[in-house]
């Protein structure tokens, strides 16, 4: 298994999983802003989860997808000599 590819691989989908998350927080964070206090500075942080949390959950998953690539190889290379 190669480990650039694997790990390009889970970051796509952290991205991804981080921008429907980033998504829901921000239009969840305006609803309840809208019905209880109003429009703040802390909506606008809300929104800053759009751009936020798909780079957290990518470099995430980049991380995630090295690490398992390498644990994968090295348990094949292990169970190789037996």
């Amino acid at each position: 298994m190669k480990i650039r590819p694997t790990a390009t691989r889970f970051a796509r989908w952290g991205a991804y999983v981080g921008l429907i998350c980033g998504v829901l927080y921000s239009f969840g964070g305006v609803m309840v802003d809208l019905l209880t206090i109003g429009l703040n500075w802390g909506t606008l942080m809300a929104f800053g989860a759009l751009l936020g949390m798909p780079l957290v959950f990518g470099a995430f998953g980049f991380f995630l997808g090295a690490l398992i690539a390498l644990i994968t190889n090295g348990v094949g290379a292990v169970l190789d000599r037996l």
